[in-house]
């Protein structure tokens, strides 16, 4: 696949965070990561739409990049520039695991033994999501990860390993080392805890300063 088409698809998924729904995202970036990218050009405009989620000019230029190359609808795709497409973020966040996670969380070892030491990994760090506008919803974990390549990948292994373990629509938010984050993800990582390091040097990809 060429790389600045799946960059493009991936910053966009990425964009998309919190404001698609869980279920619908981890199954987007599931394909980017395959490598489907027909069923991904047919079916992520089409989502959009039906869901009201209006994209602002980058990230209209993303879907365009990343889509019409191979073969999304050009009405469909036109379709989802919105005048004001700015959305409030509605969740919060917290670093500290709800009273039901156990206190030796099996995902989170998993998550260390697997990406502890890994090439291309820098940090991972970890939060609970929480939505403001619902009290029966329960905290959600957000898993963060910073990579300097194979980010689509690695968010489609990392969300396998998260569904094998017994999340359902993993969120696994796999970013790149530089470049500025939408405020979901800021918002994410001020309320965060380190889970572990790969093998790119921590020090100059750290996804919260010291």
């Amino acid at each position: 696949m060429d790389p600045d088409i799946e960059y493009s698809c991936h910053e966009l998924l990425l964009r998309l965070a919190g404001r698609m729904p869980d279920r619908m995202l981890w199954r987007f970036r599931d394909w980017l990561g395959e490598g489907a990218m027909g069923t991904l050009s047919r079916t992520l405009p089409k989502a959009l739409l039906k869901h009201r989620i209006d994209l602002d000019q980058a990230e209209y230029r993303l879907l365009v990049a990343g889509l019409i190359p191979h073969g999304a609808d050009w009405h469909q795709v036109s379709s989802t520039l919105g005048v004001d497409a700015s959305a409030e973020n509605r969740y919060t966040f917290t670093p500290g695991a709800p009273d039901w996670v156990n206190t030796v969380d099996s995902v989170s070892v998993v998550v260390h033994a697997t990406l502890r030491g890994r090439p291309d990994v820098g940090e991972v760090r970890e939060s609970w999501r929480h939505d403001r506008g619902s009290v029966e919803e329960e905290a959600k974990r957000v898993l963060l990860v910073t990579a300097v390549s194979g980010l689509p990948r690695l968010t489609g292994e990392l969300q396998r390993v998260l569904r094998v373990l017994g999340e359902e629509a993993p969120s696994v938010e796999v970013l790149p080392a530089q470049g500025e984050l939408p405020a979901y993800h800021q918002a994410a990582l001020a309320d965060s805890r380190f889970v572990c390091v790969g093998a790119v040097d921590a020090g100059h990809h750290r996804l919260v300063p010291a």
